[in-house]
């Protein structure tokens, strides 16, 4: 433990020092809030650029004038008062930046609705939000055409931020927010805000059911905008932010870390691989943002010669796999990866300081003391922690995997969702060390091995159970992802008739110009998985489906199972005796639903 001493305690004085100045900024009367750290940076540097779009540059001061119009038309056209929901339905786009500073200049808060919902869900995360009002673009036409009867009826307003409305009875706003006075707004809309006020709503992305809108306060906003500032981002670098700005790491890491620090923020429409270094060196980049799968899609383009010619020094993010990190750093250069691990509504995290490969951060003992968390022995089947004889959890050991749980404190709060307490209620864990106490379930399987390092495991839901043994769908994925002919993998549990627990499939996609080769693969898995977690159901797919932050869906797979009747993609069945995956017709699936087939 004593090589790490020296880097635990660093790391605990800078995360000390950045809640202390959090806290006392909010604590100020009027509180400080990040609207306010932004506006200092106007008043320094207002010709400094904020954002980077395309061929657009917005400077400080055009982005806090460009604010001001937009807070004064929302408060005189569209009457919005201090405390009122706003749900923001936009692309990646400076609009968006612009938007939420306007509303915070009002007291509002902002629901940040995820570009990929629709119908009913969009219906349901407007609802727990109690919004009012949506602010949308027309590239959302379609989705807000859906739905529009169905708001009219509830009495909530919609508008386009946008020249022109391609919607009849959607206005669209930005020809008279243009006109509008760029005074600055007058700070007593928010003369109420403290630590604990309401900032913005981030919707959780539903990998499965309906989306959750978890609580984000002043006081969270501003602890991860701080974020960047301990993986030493400076007011000189130029940040590259190609996430969705509806989830927290886009919104709050990458444009808040700006705010924060008064550092630049190259905003991109959409993530694309192949132009992804061209913008590095077009903006000079200096830091990116990941997050699941994108770093793979990275290293899965071509070879080039200029691969390691660009500025970036620091990669942040989280959900970074072993085997694609030592792939990044080599292809890429030395790159500084920051790797973090927290939920967007859970109440601490881990950070990675030391740069150790594959570990999201440290179970630091001087961090314990500001969130005080625990690994706890995990019941997979019945999907629920195992209790000792007196109800309370038990720890796990070094090298053991546990479920996350961090405590409730006045430090370390759980706000929950809005407009849904039994979801709150359910991410409460009680009596876990003493009778009374309340943790935080992260509803994540984690590990912390000898040296006293962090490893993510898995989600609770996505790890099965096959012949009495754990199946950790991540640690599948990550081998089958090795094989040459495999470009994307995503495994996951079906349940089998007459068979305990659930039987493994991997969904696949080919690499291009490749054809699956069900013998080498049969080899392959022998070789490298025990018999219990190699997947006895292969299917073949175009496309894998995944949430906007490059999360794999697993749900539909698992429902659909594998039925050759209704399953239009090639299907094939792990056969022991021919020693290869072989095509999975009616007749093998007949055998094994009438429980002929030995699995």
């Amino acid at each position: 433990l004593v090589p790490y001493f020296w880097a635990d305690l660093v790391a605990f004085v800078n995360l000390a020092r950045s809640s202390v100045r959090c806290q006392r900024r909010l604590n100020r009367r009027p509180a400080v809030t990040l609207l306010d750290v932004f506006q200092e940076h106007v008043r320094r540097r207002p010709h400094w650029p904020l954002l980077l779009f395309q061929d657009e540059v917005y400077t400080y001061e055009d982005v806090e004038r460009r604010s001001n119009r937009a807070a004064r038309l929302f408060s005189r056209r569209l009457g919005l008062q201090p405390g009122q929901t706003v749900a923001v339905f936009l692309p990646n786009e400076p609009a968006y930046v612009w938007t939420w500073l306007a509303l915070a200049k009002l007291g509002c808060l902002m629901a940040c609705l995820n570009c990929n919902v629709r119908g009913r869900a969009l219906q349901h995360a407007l609802a727990a939000a109690q919004a009012t009002l949506v602010l949308a673009s027309p590239e959302l036409q379609a989705a807000v055409e859906e739905v529009l009867p169905a708001l009219q009826r509830d009495g909530i307003r919609v508008f386009y931020l946008s020249s022109t409305s391609p919607t009849p009875g959607v206005e669209a706003l930005l020809p008279a927010i243009e006109e509008a006075s760029d005074e600055p707004v007058p700070t007593h809309h928010r003369a109420n805000i403290t630590a604990n006020s309401k900032a913005i709503y981030i919707y959780t992305s539903g990998t499965t059911g309906l989306p959750k809108a978890a609580v984000i306060t002043e006081m969270k906003m501003m602890m991860v905008a701080n974020l960047v500032q301990l993986c030493g981002l400076r007011p000189d670098d130029v940040i590259y932010t190609t996430l969705p700005l509806y989830h927290s790491a886009g919104l709050l890491i990458g444009v808040g870390g700006c705010l924060e620090v008064g550092a630049t923020c190259v905003l991109r429409a959409k993530f694309s691989a192949s132009r992804f270094w061209d913008d590095c060196r077009r903006y000079n980049v200096s830091v990116i943002q990941y997050v699941g799968e994108l770093m793979r899609y990275l290293c899965n383009t071509p070879k080039r010669p200029d691969d390691r010619e660009h500025g970036v020094r620091v990669a942040l993010g989280n959900g970074l796999r072993a085997e694609v990190w030592k792939e990044f750093l080599q292809r890429f250069g030395p790159i500084s990866i920051w790797e973090f691990y927290g939920a967007t509504e859970g109440n601490a995290g881990f950070i990675n300081y030391t740069g150790k490969i594959g570990a999201v951060g440290r179970a630091n003992i001087f961090l314990k003391s500001l969130a005080p968390f625990e690994l706890i022995k995990y019941n997979v089947e019945e999907d629920k922690p195992i209790r000792d004889e007196r109800g309370l959890c038990i720890r796990t050991r070094p090298g053991e995997t546990g479920l996350l749980v961090i405590k409730i404190t006045k430090n370390t709060p759980f706000h929950g969702y809005a407009g849904d307490s039994q979801k709150t209620e359910k991410k409460v864990l009680r009596d876990v060390l003493v009778k009374g106490d309340t943790f935080f379930n992260s509803g994540d399987l984690l590990m912390i091995d000898h040296e006293r390092f962090v490893y993510f495991q898995d989600r609770v839901g996505d790890t099965f159970r096959w012949k009495g043994e754990n199946v950790a769908t991540t640690e599948v994925e990550a081998i089958l992802a090795t094989v040459n002919f495999i470009q994307e993998v995503n495994v996951y549990g079906v349940p089998v008739p007459g068979c305990e627990g659930r039987c493994g499939m991997a969904a696949i996609r080919l690499k291009a110009g490749a054809s699956f080769e069900g013998e080498n693969l049969y080899a392959f898995t022998a070789d490298t998985l025990p018999g219990y977690a190699a997947p006895r159901f292969v299917r073949i797919q175009d496309a894998l489906e995944i949430t906007g932050t490059f999360k794999q869906c697993k749900g539909n797979l698992v429902k659909e199972g594998f039925d050759p009747n209704v399953i239009k993609d090639p299907l094939f069945f792990r056969d022991e005796k021919k020693k290869s995956y072989v095509p999975l017709n009616p007749d093998i699936h007949a055998a094994i639903l009438a429980m002929k087939l030995n699995l």
